[in-house]
């Protein structure tokens, strides 16, 4: 491409994500298409001839970029959504025009050098001493595989290691494990109980008769703010209970991680820094884009003995000796250059925004449920820890069986997804169906929060009168 062309290209896709972001408030805050509908258009063989460049990026916004969760919409309350700050979008627009590969010091010595930055404010956060360390990852998966790995190597890779976990633990830790080597009979799902956190004593059982069989307890992998209702597990009581047992303790912290900048946050997550390692998602509470895992250990150490191996072909990084490189810490070689958004974002606004924009998370949460509790509809399922509410429909007008409350709220969901401006998801609470509110965004407020829980008490008033019509109208043609 010439110079122009190439600024011609770029000025109209900044525009179009400008205008993207602008506008964000008037849209929905989900969409999708069928593939029979996608396919006719976009399926088929690669063309023989190119097109201009700028109607293929129209074609891209207009058929596939759209048909997506807007995750960054401020009143996107599902799963656990993402609201990038520009800088860092920016940041990934430069690392990808520089053509970053951040795997030696070699071939990029300055993105790694941000990356040693970025995991070292990590690893003060979290609180580990200075020998600790570690890499950023794509994500929560990719870090719990590596943890699983370096607790592998630090033990010597037993035989017949048991993994041990709540049966609220996302299922990336149980793959983490089956990857690692851990058969799938010997990964433990510990109860939890009504508070959706690991029984201790169920825990000290499991662990002890797994021993008596002659299996190897190799690591307890902890929840800091489960992806269903945002329990914490208590941190400080199972470190006491893996130093005891000489059991490696990782902490699953994806979501909740980032809490810890906060006064409540580092409250709730007391015992976090005497975990061996703890995997944490910047694209998640410190608003990057994707993807921006990391995974942080108490001895960086391990890390490289469980990764480190040698390669002819890359030999000449002894230009680097003494210096980290990054592909030794983990399973990639080829690697974005993912600190550079986080630091880019950090020197543009200063923490003080960021843990001002976190605190508002757990603020707004607290204010949903209290609005909950007072609402003649809505009933919360359980209480509040980090930034995730999960409540149903349930009028206290009237007495509904469980049968009923399940068909109401799968109903006042599809409708939501379909008809109104926000989006929610739904969980499952030991087999009860729940809707479930995360709370993430930097730009969202309470009157974004507000509106979407009148309109989900407006749906369920629709919904029961349709599901009370119909009840009627049976009545009357059996009579």
């Amino acid at each position: 491409m010439t110079p122009q062309a190439m600024r011609r290209l770029a000025a109209t896709a900044t525009e179009v994500l400008v205008k993207r972001i602008g506008g964000l408030d008037g849209a929905k805050a989900w969409d999708g298409e069928f593939r029979a509908v996608l396919e006719e258009e976009l399926g088929g063989p690669p063309p023989e001839v190119g097109q201009p460049a700028e109607e293929v990026l129209e074609l891209a916004v207009r058929r596939v970029l759209q048909y997506a969760a807007r995750l960054d919409h401020a009143r996107f309350f599902g799963f656990i959504p993402s609201s990038p700050t520009w800088p860092a979008v920016v940041a990934d627009f430069l690392a990808a025009g520089f053509n970053i590969n951040s795997c030696t010091w070699l071939v990029s010595s300055g993105t790694s050098q941000l990356e040693l930055t970025v995991t070292d404010w990590m690893r003060e956060w979290i609180g580990f001493p200075e020998t600790g360390g570690g890499l950023l990852t794509s994500g929560g998966s990719a870090a719990s595989v590596e943890a699983m790995v370096v607790a592998r190597e630090a033990a010597g890779h037993p035989e017949r290691p048991t993994v041990y976990m709540s049966d609220q633990s996302h299922s990336a830790l149980k793959r983490a494990a089956l990857i690692a080597g851990v058969r799938r009979e010997h990964i433990r799902l510990v109860p939890t109980g009504h508070e959706f956190r690991i029984d201790l004593d169920a825990l000290r059982h499991l662990m002890a008769r797994d021993r008596d069989a002659g299996l190897r307890p190799l690591a307890v992998c902890a929840n800091a703010g489960t992806s269903s209702t945002g329990s914490i597990d208590p941190l400080a009581a199972l470190a006491d209970l893996c130093e005891r047992e000489g059991v490696w303790l990782h902490i699953d912290a994806a979501y909740g991680g980032f809490a810890l900048l906060t006064r409540l946050g580092g409250e709730l997550l007391a015992g976090i820094g005497r975990s061996d390692s703890v995997s944490m998602d910047a694209h998640k509470w410190f608003f990057q884009p994707y993807e921006a895992g990391a995974l942080i250990v108490r001895d960086k150490q391990h890390l490289e003995n469980a990764f480190a191996i040698g390669n002819d072909v890359l030999q000449d990084t002894v230009w680097g000796a003494n210096h980290p490189n990054f592909a030794d810490r983990g399973q990639q070689l080829s690697r974005a250059a993912r600190a550079l958004k986080i630091w880019m974002s950090v020197r543009t606004f200063g923490m003080a925004k960021f843990r001002g924009a976190i605190q508002q998370g757990l603020d707004l949460a607290r204010r949903a449920a209290a609005h909950i509790n007072e609402c003649p509809e809505l009933e919360l399922m359980t209480p509040v820890t980090l930034s995730i509410v999960c409540f149903r429909v349930n009028p206290a007008s009237i007495t509904c069986d469980e049968g009923t409350l399940d068909r109401l709220n799968r109903k006042v969901l599809a409708h939501l997804f379909w008809g109104e401006l926000a989006f929610l998801s739904s969980t499952s609470l030991k087999g009860v169906f729940s809707l479930r509110m995360c709370i993430l965004n930097h730009t969202t407020t309470w009157n974004d929060v507000r509106r979407t829980l009148e309109s989900v008490s407006r749906l369920g008033r629709e919904a029961l009168s349709e599901t009370e019509g119909m009840t009627a109208l049976r009545a009357d043609s059996g009579s």
